[in-house]
Parts: C-alpha cells; structure tokens; sequence
C-alpha cells in the first residue's frame, strides 16, 4: 500500500521526542548534506539538539562550497561522541554502504538507493527517485514548511546534481520537487556552488587520464593509481563521458588502501549497477544506477588476484572484468 505523504511525516516522527539529542550521519555528498539539512529542520523546536555528521573526508571543492555557501554546520563522526546521542538518522546511504556506518544503530533510514535489506525502526527507501532530496522535499512539504533561501537552494542543487540536469533516473516526483524549490532558491547561489568543481590540485589527474587512458570500442578506461580523493575518479569519469562516441567510461583509482571504481553509461545499455556488481561484487562491494555506478575493492583482497602496483596490470584486468560482463561492444 503506497503510504501519503501526511503517513510518511507521521510515522517519522513518532520516532522522536522533545528530549531526543538527534544525530545524522552521512556519507557526505551534495544530496547527502541538502536531505540532512532538510531533516534538522523537520526536528527544529521537537528534539532537544540535532547534529549533522559525516563519515568521510570532505575536499571536495563543490561540497566544501556547499556547507560553507549554505551555513551548514558539520562534524566528522571522529569529533563526535556517539554515546551522547540517543537518536541516530541515516540519510542517502544504508549502512551496508561503507564500514563506517556500523558503529551506529540508526533508528530512521531514508534513501533513495537499491534497497539492501537493512532493518530499522523506520525505513523509507525509493529506489525509482532521483535523489534522497526529493523525497526529503516531500515530507517539509507535508509538514507545511515552507524552506530556507538555504534549504531550498542546498535540495535544488541535490536533485540537480544527483539526476544529472535530469540526465540520469529521475521520476516525476523529482520533477516536482525540483519546480517547488525552484520557486524559493536563489538562483545565482546554487550555480555559484556548481561552479566550485575543481582545485588546481585536480588537474595533474586530468593529465594522468588523458595520457594512460585506453579506448576499447565505445569504452574509455583510465587508472589513475594513488589519489589524494576519490571525487577526483567521478569528476574524471564525467568528463570522459562528455566525449563524442564514447558510451561508457570507467575510471578507478587506490585511495584508503581500496581500489576504487567509477562506472558511467549513456543509460541506453546495459545496466552499470549490475555490470559493477557482477563484476567486482565477489571481492568487494558493488552496485549502482542505470547509468551510474562504484565499487570498492580492500587491496588485501586483491593480494592473490593481481599486482595491483603494476598500473598496466591492473588496468587490464579491471577492462577484462568489465568486457567479461559488459560485452565487447
């Protein structure tokens, strides 16, 4: 049964009460930040205190601009004390997504994500939406609140960023979302965030992609071995993608002691979620969208399978694993 918004609000908050100290955690991205931002204010003025907290190492420039542009106020779950807390929120990821979920026990889950089986005492889980911000867009619209120049600025640019300009999956709830925020964001802010993508730092792995990359049919593959921030492989793998007659493009890269993997396609072929899954789903987790998709490979896991500090080796291997799945063409 398909629950109205007015359910969906309810049952969110039956989940609080007024002395709850309330703690988010994310996986911090764009969509990540706006939909936390977006549940803080659903629980201002009905919980005691509501922290916003993240998982990973944000140097991101356009994320970096986003919580500085937009006021956020963050803490990385190292600074925190989680025992403080007695409720925990996860939003835009599930906790099967990175390791470093499972030091929490989150009694509300709200994603837009495959959904992974996780049990908690609320799930909202939508895996046809777009993005985590529209859903989230939902439920201030069911509480009657009208957003922020702030909030509303930080979910447009979530839905934005998330569909691709509506390039990617995207429903007609993310539609609609995005025209209610259109109406209270301020225009020249969010682009102002958009065009906050690169560091002068960032180029050197440009250089490197272009240099080493290997086109195979419509396939353009780049490794770009140690990186200093794994955003520096999404931003590549976009790139990549803006190239005429080239279709997918993959680009990984070692970061954390992991072998990281971005998948792109133009959505008109075989599913990249289930291409990365099938792929690299044996010996690391794996998964994704139509047309967009990662994994992340522990190196210890690699040891017996390829020298992973022969670049050309492994490169051949992840296009082998690749083509195995994807097809050659």
């Amino acid at each position: 049964m398909k629950l109205s918004g007015t359910e969906r609000l309810r049952r969110f908050y039956h989940q609080f009460s007024g002395d709850d100290y309330v703690l988010i955690v994310i996986n911090a991205d764009p969509d990540a930040i706006a939909s936390a931002m977006a549940v803080k204010r659903l629980l201002w003025r009905k919980v005691a205190n509501v922290t916003i907290s993240h998982i990973n190492t944000i140097k991101r420039p356009d994320n970096l601009a986003m919580i500085r542009l937009l006021g956020v106020d963050i803490f990385h779950t190292k600074d925190i004390d989680e025992t403080r807390f007695s409720r925990c929120v996860i939003v835009d990821s599930q906790p099967s997504h990175h390791e470093a979920f499972a030091i929490f026990t989150p009694d509300v889950i709200i994603d837009h994500h495959p959904f992974t089986g996780i049990e908690a005492p609320l799930t909202d889980i939508r895996p046809k939406y777009g993005a985590t911000a529209s859903i989230m867009t939902e439920y201030l619209r069911a509480a009657k609140i009208k957003p922020s120049v702030k909030l509303a600025t930080g979910l447009f640019y979530a839905i934005k960023t998330d569909t691709g300009n509506f390039e990617r999956q995207a429903i007609i709830e993310d539609v609609r979302a995005f025209q209610f925020l259109y109406r209270h964001t301020n225009i020249h802010l969010a682009r102002k965030i958009e065009q906050s993508e690169l560091r002068l730092d960032f180029l050197k792995y440009f250089n490197k992609a272009l240099a080493n990359r290997r086109k195979r049919k419509g396939r353009i593959f780049a490794h770009l071995g140690s990186v200093s921030n794994p955003d520096i492989l999404v931003l590549i793998a976009d790139f990549f993608m803006r190239v005429h007659s080239i279709n997918w493009s993959i680009v990984s890269g070692l970061h954390d002691k992991k072998l990281i993997l971005i998948l792109r396609n133009d959505g008109l072929r075989k599913n990249a979620g289930n291409v990365s899954k099938n792929s690299f789903g044996f010996i690391g987790s794996a998964g994704g969208h139509k047309n967009m998709a990662r994994a992340e490979i522990p190196l210890t896991n690699l040891k017996d399978v390829i020298d992973y500090k022969d670049e050309k080796k492994l490169l051949g291997w992840v296009i082998q694993k690749i083509e195995k799945k994807a097809g050659k063409k």
